[in-house]
């Protein structure tokens, strides 16, 4: 019989990471960054990069939000609303761990 997993829902508390098992890594060739994980990879944008390279275990999801609209000069609820989904779908994927 196989468990099934709670969902893990995104808070401002949360603090995110990148599971053992996904790495960013440069792709010369493509002159991009990619997002390794078993049997897959996924070419992030540079806002999404950006997001990720937060996710270091010690910040808070509000920490990165702070940091970002600071960073790109926006208004930090319309930030919320996007680093909130994104981390919400990534980890619904099993790559980001809050």
């Amino acid at each position: 019989m196989t468990a099934l997993r709670k969902r893990a829902i995104v808070s401002l508390r949360s603090a995110p990471s990148l599971p053992r098992h996904v790495r960013i890594q440069y792709d010369p060739v493509r002159q991009a960054f990619a997002v390794l994980s078993p049997e897959k990879v996924f070419w992030p944008n540079e806002i999404s990069l950006d997001i990720l390279r937060r996710c270091d275990g010690q910040s808070t999801v509000d920490n990165i939000i702070t940091g970002l609209a600071a960073d790109y000069d926006a208004d930090p609820e319309n930030v919320a609303a996007d680093v909130i989904a994104f981390l919400q779908e990534w980890s619904d994927k099993l790559l980001v761990k809050l």
